[in-house]
């Protein structure tokens, strides 16, 4: 059986570098970035990657129909029978999407959803200062933020009535960050 691990939190709270890192350090896990994925169909120009870029480059959340395709091919496709994504769900439709698809394949345990919590002022400073071009914006710092912000209450309580939240804090050093998640990740596969 495949074990899933889903990261959550904030735009720069650091989690797709964290969760590269765990995967780099075992070649029993692999790591996938809903952004990074989406971004890599965009750079194809091809016409799905067209209408992606029509949200992301905004901040703005993809529709469900490709997130979660995106999502479950990366599942099956992966080589290894751990699995880190990170970046999703950020909304209720997108959690419930992935809890049905989950709820259908008795091959895959979604086996923990780790949030790493940042501040906003910790968030704001390091995505914009990151000099990632077009997402290098206010306004698309804000929307992101919102984005995030928005359902995470209901997105919370809901994995933890499943008793699969586990918070973590992305205020320190990558180094004690990957140390502290991947001990997690260890202990659970």
């Amino acid at each position: 059986m495949k074990k899933l691990f889903l990261i959550i939190g904030a735009p720069g709270s650091g989690k797709t570098t964290d969760a590269q890192l765990i995967a780099k350090q075992n070649d029993k896990i692999t790591h996938y970035s809903t952004g990074d994925m989406l971004r890599a169909e965009v750079a194809t120009k091809s016409e799905l990657g067209l209408e992606i870029d029509k949200y992301i480059s905004k901040g703005l959340i993809v529709p469900i129909e490709v997130a979660i395709k995106t999502i479950t091919n990366a599942i099956k496709n992966a080589p290894t029978d751990t699995i880190i994504i990170d970046g999703y769900p950020r909304s209720m439709e997108q959690l419930n999407a992935l809890d049905e698809y989950l709820s259908k394949d008795s091959s895959l345990e979604l086996t923990s959803v780790i949030e790493v919590r940042v501040s906003e002022d910790t968030a704001r400073d390091r995505v914009l200062g990151r000099a990632r071009g077009a997402d290098d914006n206010t306004e698309v710092f804000n929307n992101r933020m919102k984005v995030y912000t928005e359902p995470l209450a209901d997105i919370q309580s809901f994995y933890k009535s499943k008793n699969l939240l586990h918070v973590i804090s992305g205020e320190g050093t990558i180094e004690t960050i990957v140390s502290e998640m991947g001990s997690f990740v260890k202990s659970k596969i």
